[in-house]
């Protein structure tokens, strides 16, 4: 007689998992809705979960338009690696 592996449950954990994934949804939506009072960083993270699990594509479109533009807004962290080829020293 052998006991079954795995034995734990897979209902239950997967939904837990999408509970988890549920409320980093609902934080990124918090951030981003709240744009003003969070780091670029914070919404960078944001951004990039909402682009990856956005429920809709308008939401993963709009998250991917603030990348962008958080990206035009800092100019030096895109290229920060790349010396630029025109000036020379």
């Amino acid at each position: 007689m052998t006991i079954p592996l795995p034995y734990r449950k897979r209902a239950q954990r997967d939904r837990v998992r999408q509970d988890w994934i549920d409320e980093r949804l609902r934080e990124a939506r918090i951030v981003v809705a709240d744009v003003v009072n969070h780091s670029d960083h914070l919404i960078r993270l944001a951004c990039n979960v909402l682009v990856q699990h956005g429920e809709t594509a308008a939401e993963r479109e709009d998250a991917r338009i603030l990348l962008v533009v958080l990206d035009a807004r800092s100019p030096g962290r895109a290229g920060r690696h790349r010396p630029d080829p025109e000036v020379r020293r």
